[in-house]
């Protein structure tokens, strides 16, 4: 259900955020006690300011209102993806090739499901998407279906 409500979000709030020169990175639609949580993750060359998430978000929660997108009350929340960005898109692990990584899977493969290390590429192979990571010398290749999460690491 939330993940219906998560695209139906996307696909309304995306071209807004585009009008303002800004990128929609993420949006998180999570289903609490009394009500629903939506996190929408934007950035922009040269990174964010309040007063680009308070536009957003005013502009966002009229959306939300008319379309009843997600039904009954929500809280919405509008921020900067930070330094540990998550890989959200396909365009996403395009775009931060040569990039650390963390990725968690939804299946083990080789033994884990969790991988630390440089995103070495994207690509489709036999209608499948792969998702090319180097850990300590050894390349993975991942399907993009079992991905559960992905973020860029934060390096010093």
């Amino acid at each position: 259900m939330a993940n219906r409500y998560r695209e139906k979000i996307i696909e309304r709030v995306e071209p807004v955020i585009d009008a303002e020169g800004m990128e929609l990175v993420d949006v998180e639609c999570l289903r609490m006690k009394t009500r629903w949580l939506v996190r929408i993750y934007i950035d922009k060359e040269g990174g964010v300011t309040i007063d680009d998430c308070t536009d957003i978000s005013r502009q966002v929660g009229d959306l939300l209102d008319v379309y009843d997108i997600p039904p009954g009350p929500y809280t919405l929340e509008v921020s900067s993806p930070g330094l540990d960005r998550p890989l959200a898109r396909d365009k996403d692990f395009i775009r931060f090739r040569g990039s650390k990584i963390k990725v968690r899977l939804t299946d083990k493969i080789e033994g884990s499901r969790n991988f630390r290390g440089t995103l070495e590429g994207f690509l489709e192979e036999g209608g499948e998407k792969i998702v090319v990571i180097a850990v300590d010398g050894k390349q993975y290749r991942i399907p993009r279906k079992l991905v559960a999460k992905a973020q860029l690491e934060y390096e010093l």
